[in-house]
C-alpha cells in the first residue's frame, strides 16, 4: 500500500471515531440498587461497613486537567455498540495525559536520563505502594515546607504517608478549571522529607505533589534517589486521620512515566 493511502485511511478512521457519540449521561449518585426489573447500579466510596475507603477519584469529563480551563474533557467513546448491532459493547479510552485523575509518577517524569534508561511505571516497587500508611492533616495556611514537615513529627520507620491539605477543603479535584494556587511541597520541604524521614510513598490530594512555583525542583528532590514514589490526586475527604493499609496498583504501561492508579485504604 502507498504511504498516501495509509495516511488517508488513518485520517478516515480517526474522523470516524471522533464522530462516535460519547457515553450517555451517567449518574454518579451513591444509591442503593433496587431489587426489581430496573436495577440501579451502586456507586460507593466506602465498603465493608466502613472498613475500606476508595481514595481514587472517579474519572469524569469535568475533573481538572493540568493547566486547562476546560477540564479533562471526553475520554470515552463507544465505537462498538450492541445498540448498533455489535455483539458487545467495546469502549475506547483516550486520556489527555497519563497524569490525569488519581495517578502515580515514575522517576522518568522529570528526569530525562531516567526516562531514557527505562525507569517507567512498570519498574515501581509494589512493596512501597502497598502496606501500612499514615494519613495526616497538614496545616492549612502554608505549602509543605521544611518547617511544616518538621512540625508534623512523623516518626522514623513510617514508610508511607498521605498528606491531606487545603486542597481537600477547597475541593480542587472536583473543580473543572485547573487552579495553580493548590498546596504542595516546596523544594526545601521535599528535600527535608527525602533526607530526614524513612518515607518512600508520598500521597497528596491534588494533581501534583509539588506546589506550582516549585513544580520541577521539588519533583527532582523526590526523584533523585529513585526510591520515593509519588501518588497524586488522592480523594481524602471524609477519611479519618490515622493508620491504614494502603493498596495502590498502577497499570503496567511499559515506557510510560505515569499511570492512572486505583488506591484504597483499609482499616
Amino acid at each position: 500500500m502507498s504511504s498516501l493511502f495509509l495516511l488517508l485511511l488513518s485520517t478516515a478512521i480517526t474522523a470516524a471515531v471522533a464522530s462516535i457519540p460519547a457515553y450517555p449521561s451517567v449518574s454518579t449518585d451513591c444509591t442503593v440498587s433496587a431489587e426489581d426489573d430496573n436495577p440501579v447500579p451502586v456507586r460507593r466510596e466506602v465498603y465493608g461497613d466502613g472498613r475500606i475507603f476508595d481514595v481514587s477519584h472517579r474519572y469524569t469529563v469535568d475533573m481538572p486537567s493540568w493547566g486547562s480551563k476546560d477540564g479533562l474533557g471526553q475520554f470515552l467513546w463507544l465505537p462498538s455498540s450492541m445498540k448498533n448491532g455489535s455483539r458487545s459493547n467495546n469502549s475506547l479510552m483516550k486520556l489527555q495525559s497519563v497524569h490525569s485523575g488519581t495517578h502515580v509518577d515514575a522517576p522518568g517524569h522529570m528526569v530525562d536520563s531516567y526516562f531514557d534508561a527505562g525507569f517507567d511505571v512498570d519498574t515501581l516497587d509494589l512493596d512501597v505502594l502497598n502496606g501500612p500508611a499514615l494519613l495526616v492533616d497538614v496545616p492549612r495556611d502554608s505549602n509543605i515546607t521544611a518547617k511544616v514537615m518538621e512540625s508534623l513529627n512523623i516518626p522514623k520507620g513510617v514508610r508511607r504517608v498521605l498528606f491531606r491539605t487545603l486542597n481537600t477543603d477547597r475541593r480542587l479535584m472536583f473543580k473543572k478549571e485547573f487552579d495553580s494556587s493548590y498546596v504542595g511541597f516546596t523544594t526545601d520541604g521535599a528535600r527535608w522529607l527525602a533526607k530526614n524521614t524513612d518515607i518512600k510513598l508520598v500521597g497528596i490530594d491534588f494533581l501534583s505533589a509539588a506546589c506550582y512555583d516549585h513544580s520541577v525542583p521539588a519533583h527532582l528532590e523526590f526523584f533523585e534517589g529513585r526510591e520515593i514514589i509519588l501518588v497524586e490526586g488522592l480523594k481524602l475527604d471524609n477519611v479519618p486521620v490515622g493508620i491504614y493499609n494502603v493498596h495502590c496498583l498502577p497499570l503496567r504501561l511499559l515506557g510510560s512515566e505515569g499511570s492512572p492508579i486505583r488506591c484504597i485504604l483499609i482499616k
